[in-house]
């Protein structure tokens, strides 16, 4: 009871404050409730419509013209902020801009700081490889001991001559008693003065045909010189002489019109007398002159007469005015004929002769006072034995309807010459019997003999081996002809019988090069008669002259890119990443030795496996056959990790030349969208020297074209016409012995073309490349068809793309027959086809082709020349023409393909090395 009370007193005693204090509460809720929701409103409101009632020139907060807003002091503080502001925005954003152009020119002088630093890096390249190419040759030098020397000035002779000391005689007169080797020193040149024929005494006793040959053959010699001060050898016409002349000068006569010579200079040292025959009648009338320290050049001696090692024994002239047709020379096969050996002729019984008589004795009674031994007797006797067996067949006669004029005891021609030649297109073996009398050691008749054997194919098979064949000095007639002396006349038969068909027909082809290199023209006939002279007194030949580069100005565009399709290298490494600057191959570097050393190999070089190419004395020296011939004395370092075995494939050239680059040759013609895309491929090709551009179309270049830049020279030559020909022409712009061929429209991969490159520099006399062809012959028209079908042999490489050496470019543009070089131009086709059959031809060796894609030609590119029906045609009816040209088939098969050491062989990374054999 007592605790509710105090329950309901408590509650009754405070219950009114309580309340009280809750009605305040609720008031002061709704009063801030009222104040911060209202209040704004109002207020916004209020403002609102004063603004607008005051209009815009007198609102408070929008913007107000000038300071008005600023005069209120609580605004002016917000005013000062935002001037302050704003200038320090645009203060920042000068300074924005600033240093944005700051950082423009920083990145610029960047740029141009990388690009300066690429730059040096190139020339601190340059320079290292320029030290390396010293250090190279340095030790090149070193190993073969053969510092570059420069050539000694030119000596000229003394313009008084005071002479050399008379010889004991003029009969002993030999090249170091009799010539004077001053006025003809190394470096001279070897120029040559001829007198003029009209000039002499005995000019119109001269034969009209041999003084217009000989004209002809001066004027297109390089040596002949119009200035007789500086001369080294002085050459004088004295026959042949017309049949008709009557009476020819006397020995005396003959001596003194020769001492008033204007260069004689009283005994005639360095002149040589040319007596050029036609006939194989020949007039000696030199015999009993005395010709000084004069050496004499014709093709009848007597042994008293002719003074070994001095004067020589040249070839007749037939053809004086003409040149003769290749296309009339009968095949070198079959190499058996129809007659085993052949001989048509009469013994003059009579001693007749044409030479004028002169104390102390004349040549009748020289011969007369000497009678030899007889074995013409035994020789016909025996001949005719071996007809009348009938073993062989084999043709013998000794009597004609129509001998020939000859000296005495020397066997007579017998008919026309064309009807020699006839009887000769179908012998094997054609005989040369010597004269009778020993004493006649050369004549005009056996010497008329040798060429019309030479000329149709015809073994000659001398019998007298005392006789002196023309230039036998240098030339070794043995590989061309068989000299038997007479008494084995017995034997011959058995010796003809035991030859091999390649024994004979090597034979052949060495009597078909003689006779086309020194005999076949009045032209070669003084060029060899010079070219003898030279290298007796061991005068090194003229340097060849090559093509000049008419060059066709272009601009260089942007710098070339990389081909996609060129970035897989397959299976083979390119070579070192840096490339080196174009390096000539070494030139000169084997005239002396050619001519000193070389003289029987130089002059016999005839197409065969044993020589490599024809270089004659006839032929100037050309620049880069030294490497070609000498390639392998270049120095190689082995072991130590300097070469050879064990030697990574990337970092290694191969071959036996240390350093070496190559030049790309390519022809075009009006395709210039293919071509620069053709040349762009080139970048970045390593071992590459420059880039020749034979442009083959009388239409030059755009002018807005842009050519790219690759990093090398690209040489654009502008030739004289459009011909296939022009490909081959050995351009003076081009340095390198290696040549790479190539068609605009030929695709191929870089590693394609460094494996041809390593290839070819171990096999430098062969053509390497990649598209392969053959010849084959059908049955059916009994002719030489062209085949382009896939094989499994080949004869022919496609010069489209192949290596082949520069050596082949003077060959094929100076040598090989014009015949060919014509239907080339003829039918715009078969350059390719030619220099394989000459390549071929020298080296008696097949291509090389080197592994490559099915395909190389340009996707999308234009119509080529090989796409037209009659292409294959004309190809057929050029192997023909080349076969009658050559006289033979020389073109070889091989099912020989070349692929790389470690072809497709999947090896570790750190393994792959190119091991070789050394």
């Amino acid at each position: 009871m007592s605790t509710m009370q105090r329950n309901g007193g408590g509650v009754g005693a405070g219950g009114q404050p309580w309340v009280l204090r809750r009605v305040r509460l609720t008031w002061l809720s709704f009063m801030l409730f009222f104040i911060l929701v209202f209040f704004p409103l109002i207020a916004h409101y209020y403002l609102t419509t004063i603004d607008e009632a005051g209009g815009p020139d007198k609102r408070i907060f929008g913007p107000r013209p000038g300071g008005e807003l600023c005069e209120a002091k609580h605004v002016q503080d917000l005013c000062r902020i935002r001037e302050s502001v704003s200038e320090e925005l645009l203060q920042l954003e000068a300074k924005r801009q600033e240093l944005n152009g700051e950082i423009a020119r920083l990145n610029l002088r960047i740029e141009a700081c990388k690009r300066s630093i690429d730059s040096a890096k190139q020339d601190l390249l340059q320079l290292k490889n320029v030290i390396s190419q010293t250090e190279h040759s340095y030790k090149e030098l070193m190993a073969q001991n053969q510092p570059k020397l420069s050539l000694p000035v030119r000596l000229l002779p003394d313009k008084e001559d005071p002479g050399l000391p008379p010889p004991k005689s003029g009969r002993s007169c030999r090249l170091r008693s009799c010539f004077d080797y001053a006025r003809c020193p190394l470096t001279s040149g070897f120029p040559v003065y001829v007198y003029d024929t009209g000039s002499y005494p005995w000019a119109d006793y001269l034969d009209p045909l041999v003084k217009q040959a000989f004209a002809a053959s001066v004027k297109n010699n390089l040596y002949i010189t119009d200035n007789p001060s500086i001369a080294c050898l002085y050459l004088v016409l004295v026959g042949e002489l017309q049949e008709s002349v009557s009476p020819l000068p006397s020995p005396l006569e003959l001596e003194k019109q020769l001492k008033a010579l204007p260069y004689w200079r009283s005994d005639g040292h360095n002149h040589v007398l040319v007596h050029l025959s036609r006939k194989s009648m020949t007039q000696n009338f030199l015999y009993n002159v005395s010709t000084g320290r004069a050496a004499v050049a014709q093709s009848t001696f007597l042994e008293q007469q002719y003074r070994e090692g001095f004067d020589l024994v040249v070839s007749p002239l037939v053809h004086a005015l003409t040149e003769p047709n290749f296309l009339e020379v009968p095949p070198q096969v079959p190499v058996k004929r129809k007659y085993l050996f052949t001989f048509q002729g009469e013994r003059v019984e009579s001693l007749r002769s044409s030479l004028q008589e002169a104390p102390p004795q004349s040549f009748e009674e020289e011969m007369e006072g000497d009678p030899p031994a007889d074995y013409d007797d035994r020789i016909i006797g025996t001949l005719k034995a071996v007809q009348d067996s009938h073993l062989d067949q084999v043709l013998v006669e000794f009597t004609c309807k129509n001998p020939r004029p000859s000296l005495p005891t020397e066997w007579a021609l017998c008919g026309e010459r064309e009807d020699r030649l006839e009887v000769l297109k179908v012998s094997t073996f054609g005989l040369v019997i010597a004269p009778g009398d020993g004493q006649l050691v050369a004549s005009a008749g056996c010497g008329m003999r040798l060429f019309e054997a030479l000329e149709v194919g015809t073994i000659p098979v001398v019998l007298g081996d005392h006789s002196r064949l023309p230039y036998h000095q240098f030339i070794r007639w043995s590989e061309a002809a068989i000299i038997v002396p007479k008494p084995r006349v017995t034997e011959l038969h058995f010796l003809l019988r035991s030859l091999s068909d390649n024994d004979m027909l090597a034979m052949r082809r060495q009597g078909r090069f003689l006779w086309e290199t020194y005999f076949s023209t009045s032209e070669n006939v003084l060029n060899t008669l010079l070219a003898s002279i030279r290298t007796s007194i061991q005068v090194p030949a003229a340097p060849i002259k090559e093509e000049p580069v008419h060059e066709i100005p272009h601009k260089a565009g942007k710098l070339a890119g990389t081909d996609a399709n060129l970035a897989d290298n397959g299976d083979l490494d390119l070579g070192p990443v840096e490339t080196e600057p174009p390096y000539a191959s070494p030139r000169f570097l084997r005239n002396f030795t050619y001519t000193a050393a070389d003289t029987y190999r130089a002059w016999n070089q005839a197409p065969g496996p044993f020589h490599l190419f024809p270089h004659t004395p006839l032929d100037p020296v050309l620049p880069s056959e030294a490497k070609f011939l000498g390639s392998g004395t270049g120095f190689r370092p082995i072991g130590g990790g300097t070469g050879g075995s064990g030697k990574e494939f990337q970092a290694a050239l191969g071959g036996n030349v240390p350093r070496e680059q190559f030049t790309v040759v390519m022809l075009t013609y009006e395709r210039e969208e293919v071509l620069m895309n053709s040349l762009e491929r080139l970048n970045g090709l390593p071992y590459l020297n420059k880039v020749v551009v034979v442009w083959n179309s009388p239409k030059p270049p755009s002018d807005d074209l842009l050519w790219p830049d690759i990093g090398l020279p690209i040489v654009v030559v502008r030739t004289e016409k459009n011909s296939l020909n022009n490909r081959f022409l050995p351009w003076d712009a081009v340095e390198t012995e290696a040549i790479l061929s190539i068609d605009d429209d030929a695709h191929l991969r870089h590693d394609e073309i460094m494996f041809g490159f390593r290839v070819w520099r171990e096999a430098r006399d062969r053509i390497v490349g990649f598209p392969g062809r053959y010849h084959a012959w059908d049955v059916n028209h009994q002719s030489w068809l062209y085949n382009s079908n896939y094989s499994c042999e080949l004869s022919m490489v496609l010069t489209g793309a192949a290596f082949f050496h520069k050596y082949y470019a003077y060959l094929y543009s100076y040598v090989m027959p014009q015949a060919i070089r014509d239907m080339v131009d003829e039918y715009i086709n078969c350059e390719d086809i030619a220099m394989n059959f000459l390549v071929s031809h020298i080296t008696r060796k097949p291509p090389i082709k080197v592994t490559s894609r099915w395909t190389f030609r340009c996707p999308g590119c234009p119509q080529a020349l090989s796409h037209d029906d009659s292409h294959f045609h004309e190809r057929h009816k050029c192997i023909n023409f080349f076969v009658k040209v050559y006289g033979y088939m020389p073109l070889l098969y091989t099912q020989f393909r070349v692929d790389s050491v470690l072809f497709k062989t999947r090896l570790p990374h750190d393994k792959t090395k190119c091991f070789k054999f050394i």
